[in-house]
């Protein structure tokens, strides 16, 4: 049974997206938010942030960025680390120019202009025509000039698979499957709330900075990476948890190589069936990748907090596909 269009809104299911019958792709949020811009950002609204600053009680802060250039050599081969040089306009003064950076090379926000939803276009139906360099529409920069602020929630999946008694071996780049993040906030007592920024922990870029040259070599070279499997599982998770954010350490969300079952492989050709095309062109969720989780995840484990104010701003630059992300959780 289908629903009608105009009962379509943000309290609708994630089967009732996929039910859809109008001329936004099934599975889509298009047309549900008023700041299209914002995507599902628009989850953390006024009363998630007055809840979240109660949750500061301590004065710790955590900075969840890696340095611009940390991952070097990058895992996608083109994004590589900026050259830094130190510019002077007389013996007294120094600024900096920085050449080749590539915004998403570290730890970063994907922007609702990343991936297009083929054969329908960008998220909210935006032509390809408006997605140009100075034009404001899905531009990075609605994350920017109203930040996305709320209650960040860490999901250590590194410590739910160690208990399991297989740790994840980012070597081999496991499939994670999307009914851990249930499984995770069980585990540490959480309850997970409406526009919440969820933050995943797997200890993926730790282990990548700290791995070996010929073990980064490897994995480089077959295109492997720890992530969520490809399934319409974690788009449901997310949509109907009312997640407002998705940040995670790993370095693109999903696993790689795709899974040769994805469901995706027919309707996401151009990139052999990843998932990106129904989290971000058609949910409008804003995806973190290569965040840096380590510092958060040794405090919770310690003190057996697992939430804290989330603030993510990134570079305020118009017409942006996507940024750092400028992240830090208070508690």
């Amino acid at each position: 049974m289908t629903r009608p269009v105009d009962t379509i809104g943000a309290d609708s299911t994630y089967a009732d997206l996929c039910a859809r019958t109008d001329d936004a792709p099934a599975g889509s949020s298009w047309g549900i938010f008023d700041n299209r811009d914002r995507g599902t950002a628009n989850f953390a609204g006024p009363a998630q942030v007055r809840d979240a600053a109660t949750l500061v009680t301590r004065g710790a802060v955590f900075a969840l960025d890696y340095p611009l250039g940390a991952f070097d050599p990058p895992m996608a081969r083109s994004r590589t680390a900026p050259k830094h040089t130190i510019v002077s306009a007389h013996a007294e003064s120094r600024d900096d120019l920085l050449d080749g950076f590539y915004l998403q090379a570290s730890s970063h926000l994907d922007g609702l202009r990343h991936r297009r939803v083929s054969g329908h276009g960008f998220y909210g139906g935006v032509p390809d025509d408006r997605i140009t360099e100075g034009s404001p529409a899905l531009g990075i920069q609605a994350w920017s000039q109203d930040p996305i602020v709320g209650r960040g929630l860490l999901l250590d999946l590194e410590a739910l698979h160690a208990e399991r008694g297989h740790p994840l071996d980012h070597a081999q780049g496991p499939a994670l499957d999307p009914a851990d993040l249930d499984a995770a906030a069980q585990r540490q007592g959480c309850e997970i709330r409406e526009g919440d920024l969820i933050l995943v922990h797997t200890g993926w870029a730790h282990w990548y900075l700290t791995a070996t040259d010929d073990q980064r070599n490897e994995v480089r070279t077959g295109r492997r990476a720890t992530g969520f499997a490809q399934s319409r599982y974690l788009a449901q998770w997310l949509w109907n948890n009312k997640i407002a954010l998705f940040g995670t350490d790993t370095f693109a969300v999903e696993v790689l190589p795709v899974l040769p079952d994805s469901p995706f492989a027919e309707s996401a050709p151009e990139d052999a069936g990843m998932m990106h095309q129904e989290l971000i062109g058609k949910l409008g969720v804003p995806p973190g990748e290569l965040w840096n989780l380590t510092a958060l995840a040794e405090d919770s484990r310690h003190t057996h907090t697992w939430d804290a104010l989330l603030t993510v701003k990134p570079l305020n630059f118009v017409g942006g596909v996507g940024s750092p992300c400028n992240a830090t959780a208070i508690r």
